[in-house]
């Protein structure tokens, strides 16, 4: 060993020990360096490692990591204020606002503004509780919409376990998933029995307070999961029929990730409260609540309060504004698009050379990798994602897997909307190679 490479190794081995001392464990691992500088799609450890994000951080980063037009609007706020009591507002927010308005669905047009995607599903599903006098929710299986209350309750994509009983007045019914079928009924393609299955099941077990349900376009922790043509007008009408609020989370599909402002306009069903996050912010906190006049009027009548320590806060504001600039001046829900199919059309032709890769899915910019034992079968291969996934970091590609017994092993694939075809390109030879390297290694331990 060199007088470097110790030296790098001592380093590690003190990062670990700080990381056990001092840290809480949130995740299951951390990366085995830090993170000293991020910019565009690439971000670089402290040994100087180059790393290829696919994941656009948490899947916020949308228009790259540190683009120069974001660190601009934050000296903006620095310059006038970075923090305001919760009833004083800023130039930005209102403009935020009017700019939200402009681009969603009418008749989404009244914004509340907080930190993050579970602040703004809480937020959501007050006001739709408020506004119908009910209580129960329901979420669609394999959802991921916050980790507090309310929110937590009505996510389905973690493990539940151990915490004690979930707020109540929470449904799950099954999500349209061809692939691995929930009531093991479709085999690849859905015809929305799951739908009509899970509504019998929730007015069975209703209370008869019904108040919202809540779902993502695409269920993006699930599995990346699409719905299949026609099923959210479905289940509009049935929120409808029982006097519900049909919440869209659009956390991971708004502003251009499928190629779009809102995957709501897109799919050509407008919910009555649209909630957005991620993507607004550009890698800065920064989360949205979009409601039509009539809705935000019911629950105001009714006394919805939502006041938090960082409501309607300046400096995220003008980060969101210029997120918004950015997208429409360098046309990116367009490039969204053309990268989309190009990265799609890259995987297949991964497929075509792996029978591990069993499914490519998604819309846009917002991709699953299924990877199986036996594309027959489709029993999940867990050994393979996880070793696979670990080469890709060391040959400098980060990716993220899900990994579900119920719900299969599965690459979650988000690059920033500013991709390249040479990023995308490069991103498909690491993993063609780490695939290939993984399925040779487990073959001589005698994992096949």
């Amino acid at each position: 060993m060199t007088e470097s490479s110790s030296h790098a190794g001592g380093e590690a081995t003190e990062l670990a020990a700080d990381i056990r001392d001092y840290l809480i464990r949130y995740t299951d691992d951390f990366y085995e360096r830090t993170i000293v500088k991020a910019s565009g799609s690439w971000i670089e450890d402290d040994a100087g490692k180059r790393i290829l994000d696919f994941t656009s951080g948490q899947i916020c980063s949308t228009i790259g990591h540190n683009h120069t037009d974001i660190l601009a609007a934050m000296r903006r706020s620095m310059d006038g204020a970075l923090h305001l009591f919760s009833g004083m507002l800023p130039p930005a927010v209102i403009e935020l606002a009017k700019q939200l308005a402009a681009i969603a669905p009418p008749p989404l047009r009244k914004s509340l503004f907080v930190n993050t995607g579970g602040e703004s599903n809480e937020a959501a599903l007050k006001m739709a509780k408020m506004a119908t006098g009910g209580f129960e929710v329901i979420a669609l299986g394999g959802s991921w919409h916050g980790v507090t209350g309310t929110a937590a309750g009505a996510t389905f994509a973690s493990d539940r376990r151990g915490y004690g009983p979930p707020m109540p007045g929470n449904f799950a019914i099954p999500e349209p998933h061809a692939y691995r079928c929930p009531i093991e009924h479709c085999k690849n393609a859905c015809d929305k029995t799951c739908l009509r299955v899970g509504m019998k099941m929730f007015d069975a077990q209703s209370a008869g307070a019904p108040a919202a349900i809540v779902a993502e376009p695409v269920i993006s922790a699930g599995g990346v999961i699409v719905p299949p043509e026609g099923y959210f007008a479905a289940l509009k009408q049935e929120a409808e029929q029982r006097g519900m609020l049909l919440i869209f989370d659009e956390a991971q599909t708004a502003f251009g990730r499928l190629g779009a402002w809102f995957a709501a306009g897109k799919i050509g069903v407008t919910p009555d409260l649209l909630t957005c996050s991620k993507t607004l912010g550009g890698g800065v906190p920064l989360a949205a609540v979009i409601a039509s006049a009539e809705v935000e009027e019911r629950a105001h009548a009714r006394g919805f309060k939502n006041y938090t320590s960082h409501v309607a806060d300046p400096l995220p504001a003008e980060v969101g504004l210029a997120v918004l600039m950015m997208i429409a001046r360098d046309g990116l829900l367009e490039h969204a698009t053309e990268m989309g199919t190009y990265l799609r059309s890259r995987l297949e032709e991964l497929q075509t050379r792996h029978q591990e890769i069993g499914d490519v899915r998604g819309d846009g910019l917002l991709l699953g990798v299924e990877l199986v034992r036996d594309r027959e079968t489709r029993e999940p291969h867990p050994a393979l994602a996880r070793r696979s996934t670990g080469i890709c970091l060391e040959r400098g590609l980060s990716m993220n897997i899900r990994i579900r017994a119920e719900r299969g092993s599965v690459w979650r694939i988000a690059p920033p909307l500013t991709v390249t075809r040479e990023e995308i390109d490069l991103a498909v030879s690491i993993l063609d190679e780490s695939i290939g390297q993984a399925r040779d290694e487990l073959a001589r331990e005698g994992d096949r």
